[in-house]
């Protein structure tokens, strides 16, 4: 291999190995931020500005990115803190922090080390709130504590870049004899109501049993009430066919005596066979009937009773 050979083979890996650098140059100053993140980029050690999404450029050796960061909401759980009542009961409560972060520059130059800011902040606020509660009102003013809670971090991390979008009390945790004490409380409710339950269950059954025997009661009233009416029209109906019963006999009776004594008149019978035969008729009329018979004052003898009887037997024809 001759000395220009040599030259130009050296020259070619020179140029190989500059155009690789300048390569690995260029790639190296182009970015691409995904959706939902910024990235900070300084030059010569001083803010430049924000990248959002999409691809960027960077000058070589002068602009460096420091911060990479996610704009999506974040979630942070806080472990228990220890805290103080108003009536010095003393227990632990952990907290659930969502935030999102709205300035990428306050963030990367507001705060130091910004969750765990964040979560001496929330330390040192829910001191603050619960110190002003008793513990009956700790343990019924979640919403209420939650709400305090968000205004005040939000306030607070302004100048951070950080907006809190809720709080939540994860738990409370009062002291074991507190929860003892709870929980006999509890029971003695429970029981309390169990036996309210039991008195107003009791109380309906005999609203329904007396409500019951009432209706009973009405109904047999009613049905002695309809049968008394029944047997009275029954026997009253009994009498009236009675009644007419023995009318009708008297009737047929009195109209066979009349035919009889009318007969013995027409064959010719003399005064005295009349006389019986009309004394027969009278005795048969009043036997045992509650029929009442007029008998004219005139009538002195036995022959006015017979004109008499002859008088009811015409009488009965005419009907």
């Amino acid at each position: 291999m001759t000395l220009l050979e040599s030259t130009v083979s050296a020259g070619a890996v020179t140029t190989i190995i500059v155009a690789i650098v300048l390569l690995i140059i260029i790639a190296s100053c182009i970015r691409i931020v995904p959706q939902a993140h910024a990235v900070i980029l300084e030059r010569l050690g001083a803010y430049k500005r924000t990248w959002g999404v999409g691809i960027h450029l960077k000058a070589p050796f002068i602009d460096r990115p420091t911060a990479r960061m996610s704009l999506k909401e974040q979630v942070v759980d806080f472990a228990p803190q220890p805290v103080i009542t108003k009536d010095n009961v003393t227990m632990r409560i952990d907290t659930v922090v969502f935030f999102q972060i709205t300035d990428p520059k306050l963030y990367a130059y507001g705060v130091e080390h910004p969750i765990m800011a964040i979560e001496n902040l929330t330390a040192t606020t829910l001191r603050n709130i619960i110190g002003e509660l008793e513990l009956d009102q700790t343990l019924t003013s979640r919403e209420i504590i939650n709400t305090k809670m968000r205004l005040a971090l939000d306030t607070a991390t302004d100048p951070w870049g950080i907006k809190v979008n809720r709080v939540e009390l994860k738990n409370i945790i009062p002291p074991a004899e507190i929860q003892n004490a709870m929980e006999k409380q509890m029971k003695a409710e429970r029981e309390r109501r169990e036996m309210e339950t039991r008195a107003e269950g009791e109380k309906k059954a005999n609203i329904t049993v007396a409500e019951g025997k009432k209706q009973s009661a009405i109904l047999e009233a009613e049905a002695e009430k309809q049968s008394a009416i029944l047997r009275a029209e029954a026997k009253k109906e009994a009498t009236i066919r009675e009644a007419e019963g023995q009318a009708e006999a008297i009737r047929a009776v009195q109209m066979a005596n009349a035919e009889g004594i009318k007969y013995i008149r027409e064959a010719g019978a003399d005064e005295a066979v009349i006389t019986l035969k009309s004394l027969e008729a009278f005795a048969k009329a009043a036997d045992g009937k509650a029929t009442k018979i007029i008998i004219p004052s005139e009538i002195q003898s036995i022959a006015g009773l017979v004109k008499s009887v002859v008088e009811i037997g015409k009488n009965e024809e005419t009907k």
